[in-house]
Protein backbone atom coordinates (compact mmCIF):
# COMPACT_ATOMS: atom_id res chain seq x y z
CA UNK A 1 0.00 0.00 0.00
CA UNK A 2 1.16 3.30 -0.74
CA UNK A 3 2.75 4.91 2.25
CA UNK A 4 0.60 8.31 2.24
CA UNK A 5 -2.64 5.91 2.16
CA UNK A 6 -0.99 4.03 5.01
CA UNK A 7 -0.95 6.81 7.14
CA UNK A 8 -4.56 8.45 6.09
CA UNK A 9 -6.24 4.98 7.03
CA UNK A 10 -3.91 4.42 10.29
CA UNK A 11 -4.60 7.80 11.57
CA UNK A 12 -7.74 7.37 13.84
CA UNK A 13 -6.09 4.63 16.23
CA UNK A 14 -2.66 6.25 16.48
CA UNK A 15 -2.26 7.94 19.83
CA UNK A 16 -2.63 11.48 20.52
CA UNK A 17 1.03 12.84 19.84
CA UNK A 18 1.18 10.27 16.86
CA UNK A 19 -1.57 11.79 15.52
CA UNK A 20 0.00 15.35 15.00
CA UNK A 21 2.69 13.90 12.88
CA UNK A 22 0.58 12.14 10.71
CA UNK A 23 -1.38 15.53 10.19
CA UNK A 24 2.08 16.95 9.56
CA UNK A 25 2.93 14.43 7.06
CA UNK A 26 -0.24 14.61 5.11
CA UNK A 27 -0.16 18.42 5.44
CA UNK A 28 3.26 18.76 3.31
CA UNK A 29 4.91 15.26 2.14
CA UNK A 30 7.54 17.09 1.20
CA UNK A 31 8.71 17.97 4.49
CA UNK A 32 9.60 14.20 5.01
CA UNK A 33 11.40 14.41 1.55
CA UNK A 34 13.83 17.11 3.02
CA UNK A 35 13.62 16.35 6.54
CA UNK A 36 15.96 14.57 9.63
CA UNK A 37 13.96 13.17 11.87
CA UNK A 38 14.46 16.19 14.50
CA UNK A 39 12.66 18.38 11.87
CA UNK A 40 9.43 16.60 11.53
CA UNK A 41 9.80 16.41 15.73
CA UNK A 42 9.49 20.49 15.31
CA UNK A 43 6.68 20.57 12.74
CA UNK A 44 4.41 17.95 14.38
CA UNK A 45 5.54 19.54 17.93
CA UNK A 46 6.17 16.46 18.64
CA UNK A 47 9.37 14.63 20.21
CA UNK A 48 11.81 12.51 18.12
CA UNK A 49 10.97 9.39 20.03
CA UNK A 50 7.15 10.29 18.91
CA UNK A 51 7.69 10.23 15.50
CA UNK A 52 10.14 7.21 15.93
CA UNK A 53 6.94 5.31 17.57
CA UNK A 54 4.83 6.78 14.59
CA UNK A 55 7.31 5.10 11.62
CA UNK A 56 7.00 1.79 13.85
CA UNK A 57 2.99 1.83 14.38
CA UNK A 58 2.95 2.31 10.43
CA UNK A 59 5.00 -0.98 10.32
CA UNK A 60 8.32 0.80 9.59
CA UNK A 61 11.80 -0.50 11.52
CA UNK A 62 12.34 3.28 11.93
CA UNK A 63 12.28 6.84 10.10
CA UNK A 64 14.87 6.16 7.31
CA UNK A 65 12.86 3.20 5.97
CA UNK A 66 9.63 5.94 6.10
CA UNK A 67 11.22 8.35 4.48
CA UNK A 68 12.37 6.33 1.97
CA UNK A 69 8.98 5.23 1.14
CA UNK A 70 7.54 9.10 1.26
CA UNK A 71 10.29 9.72 -1.22
CA UNK A 72 9.06 7.40 -3.71
CA UNK A 73 5.61 7.91 -3.31
CA UNK A 74 5.86 11.57 -3.79
CA UNK A 75 7.80 10.24 -7.56
CA UNK A 76 4.99 8.58 -8.32
CA UNK A 77 2.54 10.94 -7.68
CA UNK A 78 4.79 14.04 -9.66
CA UNK A 79 4.94 11.00 -12.73
CA UNK A 80 1.14 11.17 -12.92
CA UNK A 81 0.77 15.18 -12.24
CA UNK A 82 3.41 15.55 -15.15
CA UNK A 83 0.49 12.72 -17.35
CA UNK A 84 -2.27 14.77 -16.74
CA UNK A 85 -0.08 18.03 -17.58
CA UNK A 86 -1.03 19.60 -13.95
CA UNK A 87 1.46 21.46 -11.47
CA UNK A 88 -0.42 20.49 -8.60
CA UNK A 89 -3.28 18.23 -8.03
CA UNK A 90 -5.40 20.37 -5.84
CA UNK A 91 -8.11 22.56 -7.63
CA UNK A 92 -7.44 26.65 -7.22
CA UNK A 93 -10.40 29.23 -7.78
CA UNK A 94 -8.25 30.82 -10.99
CA UNK A 95 -7.61 27.62 -12.38
CA UNK A 96 -8.83 27.49 -16.59
CA UNK A 97 -11.46 25.15 -17.47
CA UNK A 98 -8.65 22.78 -18.89
CA UNK A 99 -7.09 22.84 -15.79
CA UNK A 100 -9.82 22.38 -13.93
CA UNK A 101 -10.97 19.84 -16.13
CA UNK A 102 -7.40 17.86 -15.98
CA UNK A 103 -7.22 17.90 -12.21
CA UNK A 104 -10.52 16.57 -11.60
CA UNK A 105 -9.51 14.21 -13.88
CA UNK A 106 -6.52 13.22 -12.15
CA UNK A 107 -8.24 13.08 -8.46
CA UNK A 108 -10.74 10.50 -10.14
CA UNK A 109 -8.04 8.44 -11.37
CA UNK A 110 -6.46 8.75 -8.14
CA UNK A 111 -9.56 7.79 -6.14
CA UNK A 112 -9.85 4.67 -8.11
CA UNK A 113 -5.85 3.70 -7.74
CA UNK A 114 -6.00 3.97 -4.46
CA UNK A 115 -8.48 2.00 -3.79
CA UNK A 116 -7.34 -0.62 -5.94
CA UNK A 117 -4.26 -0.88 -3.96
CA UNK A 118 -5.66 -0.86 -0.29
CA UNK A 119 -8.68 -3.10 -0.71
CA UNK A 120 -9.22 -5.67 1.50
CA UNK A 121 -9.70 -8.94 -0.54
CA UNK A 122 -10.36 -11.26 2.10
CA UNK A 123 -13.40 -8.83 2.51
CA UNK A 124 -14.32 -8.76 -0.85
CA UNK A 125 -14.35 -12.78 -0.87
CA UNK A 126 -16.86 -12.96 2.28
CA UNK A 127 -19.08 -10.05 0.70
CA UNK A 128 -19.26 -11.78 -2.87
CA UNK A 129 -19.76 -15.24 -1.20
CA UNK A 130 -22.60 -13.83 0.96
CA UNK A 131 -24.44 -11.58 -2.07
CA UNK A 132 -24.00 -14.86 -3.85
CA UNK A 133 -26.09 -17.15 -1.14
CA UNK A 134 -28.65 -14.82 0.02
CA UNK A 135 -31.96 -15.30 0.04
CA UNK A 136 -32.63 -11.09 -0.08
CA UNK A 137 -30.37 -7.99 -0.30
CA UNK A 138 -31.69 -4.76 1.03
CA UNK A 139 -29.56 -1.68 -0.10
CA UNK A 140 -29.43 2.17 1.67
CA UNK A 141 -27.63 5.09 1.25
CA UNK A 142 -28.40 8.30 2.01
CA UNK A 143 -27.85 11.90 -0.36
CA UNK A 144 -24.98 10.97 -2.81
CA UNK A 145 -23.61 7.84 -1.34
CA UNK A 146 -27.66 6.37 -2.17
CA UNK A 147 -26.51 6.83 -6.25
CA UNK A 148 -24.11 3.62 -5.15
CA UNK A 149 -26.45 1.59 -3.91
CA UNK A 150 -29.08 2.72 -6.62
CA UNK A 151 -25.92 1.17 -9.09
CA UNK A 152 -25.45 -1.76 -7.28
CA UNK A 153 -29.10 -2.25 -7.04
CA UNK A 154 -29.50 -1.94 -10.89
CA UNK A 155 -26.90 -4.63 -11.33
CA UNK A 156 -27.96 -6.95 -9.45
CA UNK A 157 -30.99 -7.09 -10.74
CA UNK A 158 -29.82 -7.58 -14.10
CA UNK A 159 -28.64 -11.02 -12.94
CA UNK A 160 -31.79 -12.03 -11.13
CA UNK A 161 -30.45 -11.37 -7.68
CA UNK A 162 -33.14 -10.40 -5.01
CA UNK A 163 -32.33 -7.05 -4.38
CA UNK A 164 -34.03 -4.02 -3.79
CA UNK A 165 -33.20 -0.43 -2.78
CA UNK A 166 -35.24 2.57 -0.83
CA UNK A 167 -34.18 6.21 -1.14
CA UNK A 168 -36.86 6.41 2.02
CA UNK A 169 -35.27 6.38 5.21
CA UNK A 170 -38.91 4.98 6.85
CA UNK A 171 -39.24 2.21 4.29
CA UNK A 172 -35.79 1.29 4.34
CA UNK A 173 -36.40 0.71 8.16
CA UNK A 174 -39.68 -1.17 7.03
CA UNK A 175 -37.47 -3.49 4.44
CA UNK A 176 -34.35 -3.86 7.17
CA UNK A 177 -37.06 -4.97 9.89
CA UNK A 178 -38.27 -7.73 7.75
CA UNK A 179 -35.24 -9.25 7.49
CA UNK A 180 -33.74 -12.89 8.39
CA UNK A 181 -30.60 -14.79 8.76
CA UNK A 182 -30.89 -15.61 4.70
CA UNK A 183 -30.37 -11.86 4.23
CA UNK A 184 -27.94 -9.13 3.58
CA UNK A 185 -28.17 -5.88 4.31
CA UNK A 186 -26.19 -3.15 2.64
CA UNK A 187 -25.60 0.09 3.56
CA UNK A 188 -23.26 3.16 1.85
CA UNK A 189 -21.64 5.75 3.77
CA UNK A 190 -18.24 7.96 2.64
CA UNK A 191 -17.82 8.93 6.09
CA UNK A 192 -19.53 5.49 8.00
CA UNK A 193 -21.10 8.21 10.07
CA UNK A 194 -24.57 8.72 8.40
CA UNK A 195 -27.38 8.20 10.69
CA UNK A 196 -29.87 6.85 8.59
CA UNK A 197 -27.47 4.14 7.09
CA UNK A 198 -26.30 3.22 10.68
CA UNK A 199 -29.77 2.87 11.71
CA UNK A 200 -30.72 0.71 9.00
CA UNK A 201 -28.26 -1.45 9.48
CA UNK A 202 -28.59 -1.85 13.05
CA UNK A 203 -32.08 -2.65 12.26
CA UNK A 204 -30.98 -5.50 9.81
CA UNK A 205 -28.67 -7.08 12.25
CA UNK A 206 -31.01 -7.20 14.84
CA UNK A 207 -33.30 -9.60 13.32
CA UNK A 208 -29.79 -11.70 12.04
CA UNK A 209 -29.17 -10.48 8.40
CA UNK A 210 -25.58 -10.03 7.57
CA UNK A 211 -24.40 -6.31 7.43
CA UNK A 212 -21.75 -4.73 4.85
CA UNK A 213 -20.76 -1.51 5.02
CA UNK A 214 -19.06 0.33 1.99
CA UNK A 215 -17.24 3.52 3.50
CA UNK A 216 -14.36 6.12 3.05
CA UNK A 217 -13.79 5.86 7.11
CA UNK A 218 -10.39 3.85 8.09
CA UNK A 219 -12.83 3.66 11.62
CA UNK A 220 -16.14 4.87 12.22
CA UNK A 221 -19.30 3.83 13.84
CA UNK A 222 -20.08 2.04 10.78
CA UNK A 223 -17.93 -0.90 11.95
CA UNK A 224 -19.87 -1.01 15.27
CA UNK A 225 -22.99 -2.57 12.91
CA UNK A 226 -21.34 -4.29 10.41
CA UNK A 227 -19.94 -7.64 10.38
CA UNK A 228 -18.17 -7.11 6.67
CA UNK A 229 -16.92 -3.69 6.12
CA UNK A 230 -15.58 -2.54 2.37
CA UNK A 231 -13.71 0.77 1.62
CA UNK A 232 -12.76 3.30 -0.59
CA UNK A 233 -9.79 5.05 -0.18
CA UNK A 234 -10.15 8.77 -1.61
CA UNK A 235 -8.45 11.70 -0.61
CA UNK A 236 -9.73 15.10 1.46
CA UNK A 237 -9.98 17.81 -1.04
CA UNK A 238 -11.01 21.41 -0.40
CA UNK A 239 -13.31 21.70 -3.69
CA UNK A 240 -16.33 19.41 -4.40
CA UNK A 241 -13.94 17.20 -6.73
CA UNK A 242 -13.18 15.19 -3.13
CA UNK A 243 -16.79 14.51 -3.01
CA UNK A 244 -17.19 13.26 -6.55
CA UNK A 245 -13.99 11.12 -6.31
CA UNK A 246 -15.79 9.64 -3.47
CA UNK A 247 -18.96 8.79 -5.91
CA UNK A 248 -16.54 7.29 -8.40
CA UNK A 249 -14.31 5.32 -6.00
CA UNK A 250 -17.88 3.62 -4.65
CA UNK A 251 -18.67 2.87 -7.73
CA UNK A 252 -15.33 1.07 -8.90
CA UNK A 253 -15.88 -0.77 -5.96
CA UNK A 254 -19.08 -1.98 -6.66
CA UNK A 255 -17.91 -3.16 -9.91
CA UNK A 256 -15.49 -5.06 -8.28
CA UNK A 257 -18.42 -6.54 -6.34
CA UNK A 258 -20.69 -7.10 -9.14
CA UNK A 259 -18.06 -8.75 -11.60
CA UNK A 260 -16.78 -11.44 -8.71
CA UNK A 261 -20.64 -11.80 -8.39
CA UNK A 262 -21.26 -12.80 -12.02
CA UNK A 263 -18.13 -14.42 -12.55
CA UNK A 264 -19.09 -17.36 -9.80
CA UNK A 265 -21.49 -18.47 -12.12
CA UNK A 266 -20.67 -16.71 -15.37
CA UNK A 267 -23.21 -18.84 -17.84
CA UNK A 268 -26.07 -18.56 -16.20
CA UNK A 269 -25.08 -15.09 -14.93
CA UNK A 270 -24.60 -14.00 -18.82
CA UNK A 271 -28.37 -15.70 -19.70
CA UNK A 272 -30.16 -13.01 -17.55
CA UNK A 273 -27.60 -10.43 -18.83
CA UNK A 274 -29.03 -11.40 -22.38
CA UNK A 275 -32.79 -11.52 -21.30
CA UNK A 276 -32.26 -8.77 -19.40
CA UNK A 277 -30.94 -6.99 -22.35
CA UNK A 278 -33.60 -8.37 -24.54
CA UNK A 279 -36.41 -7.23 -22.35
CA UNK A 280 -35.65 -3.45 -22.85
CA UNK A 281 -34.24 -3.75 -26.61
CA UNK A 282 -37.46 -2.45 -27.68
CA UNK A 283 -37.25 0.80 -26.33
CA UNK A 284 -34.04 1.60 -28.21
CA UNK A 285 -34.14 3.36 -31.41
CA UNK A 286 -32.57 1.31 -34.22
CA UNK A 287 -29.19 2.40 -35.16
CA UNK A 288 -29.70 4.87 -38.09
CA UNK A 289 -33.39 5.52 -36.92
Amino acid sequence: MDVLLRVRQSRDRLSASERRVADAVLADPELVRTSTIMRLADASEASQSTVARFCQSLGYPGYREFRLDVIAALSRDQAQRVSFDIAEGEIAADDSIAETVAKIAFQEVQAIQDTAQMIDTDAVARAVAEIRGARRIELYGAGASSLSAQDLFQKLSRIGKPAAVSVDIHLALVQAALLDDASVAIGVSFRGETRETLDFLTTARRTGALTIGITNAAQSSLDDVCDIVLRTSVRESRFRSGAMASRIAQLALIDMLFVLVLRQDFPLMTESLRRTYDAVSSRRPEPGA
